[in-house]
């Protein structure tokens, strides 16, 4: 007889194997849950810089930093006069900031582009030139080296020099001298290029002479001693330029700006060429006409005088 049991197998597991099973499934379970945590933590971070870098373009936008609206730089010209005046705040020989203010002004109602020239190359010259970002302005100098000199530095100017004939000492016989030949070389219309006038600057490139300058500021040449050249043939020129511009209407007037108004020569050749009649503003250094565009065969330069004659 057998025993049914015989075959029957005892099977015992130990504490110890149930105990490794669950630790496998506890190491599993801390694994998902670690790179859970990574995972989140990474994103939490992400967000916050992403936010945070918006948030600093924006404010970066509206405070006017790096980039302009748009997403464009700075112009180089504007960086440069920026650079230019944080080191040379402290000099004497700049202009007043109520001056600047009036001839920026008619500069940023100037119909663009504007033609704005420039007599003398002064401490503004480069707030000129940006001021007048999307037009042509053009610098005329006694001093070639210095012209020169600038154009290196500022490859955005265009400078030219001329060489003055005239001395300040002789001012009053030169005035004399343009008047009495108003309806010839002197005439308050024509192209300067061909005249012998004594107070015409007739030595510039040819294009010059072919602009029509919006605005005109008669800033140089120096004028403070006997021998200096003056501003009487700048304040001449000047004159002749803006009445024989060659298109008419609200475009046919010419703002002329007369600096150091205050000295003598600068006023008397201003009365002579640019006319009180013409006169808009003057506040003792800075004078300010408008002139209109003249018929070729008129000969006088102020209808006042003409008229009171």
């Amino acid at each position: 007889m057998k025993n049914n049991n015989t075959n029957t197998k005892l099977i015992l597991l130990h504490p110890y194997i149930l105990k490794q099973g669950n630790s496998n499934k506890l190491w599993l379970l801390a694994f998902i849950s670690l790179f859970t945590l990574i995972f989140l933590l990474t994103l939490i971070i992400y967000t916050r810089n992403s936010s945070s870098s918006s948030s600093s373009s924006s404010f970066e936008g509206s405070m006017g930093g790096p980039h302009t609206t748009g997403g464009y730089p700075l112009p180089k010209n504007v960086m440069n006069t920026l650079i230019h005046y944080s080191c040379n705040a402290n000099t004497t020989e700049k202009m007043d900031l109520g001056d600047i203010k009036t001839i920026s002004d008619v500069i940023r109602r100037c119909p663009s582009p504007c033609n704005f020239l420039v007599f003398g190359l002064t401490h503004e010259s480069l707030l000129w030139h940006a001021l007048n970002n999307h037009g042509r302005t053009v610098f005329i100098d006694e001093n070639r080296y210095y012209a020169a000199y600038m154009e290196e530095k500022h490859p955005g100017i265009e400078a030219y020099d001329v060489q003055y004939t005239t001395k300040l000492s002789d001012y009053k016989e030169l005035i004399s001298s343009v008047k009495e030949q108003s309806h010839n070389e002197c005439k308050p219309v024509q192209n300067l290029l061909f005249s012998d006038c004594k107070l015409g600057i007739n030595d510039l490139p040819n294009q010059f002479y072919d602009i029509d300058w919006d605005v005109i500021l008669v800033d140089g040449p120096r004028g403070h001693w006997k021998t200096a050249p003056g501003r009487m043939s700048t304040i001449f020129t000047a004159g002749v330029l803006a009445r024989s511009k060659k298109t008419s209407a609200q475009s046919g007037k010419t703002h002329v700006f007369v600096h150091d108004y205050n000295l003598e020569p600068q006023r008397m050749s201003s009365e002579e060429f640019l006319c009180k009649e013409n006169m808009v503003e003057n506040n003792g250094m800075l004078a300010h006409f408008v002139l209109e565009r003249m018929d070729k065969n008129c000969f006088e330069f102020c209808h006042s005088k003409n008229n009171s004659s």
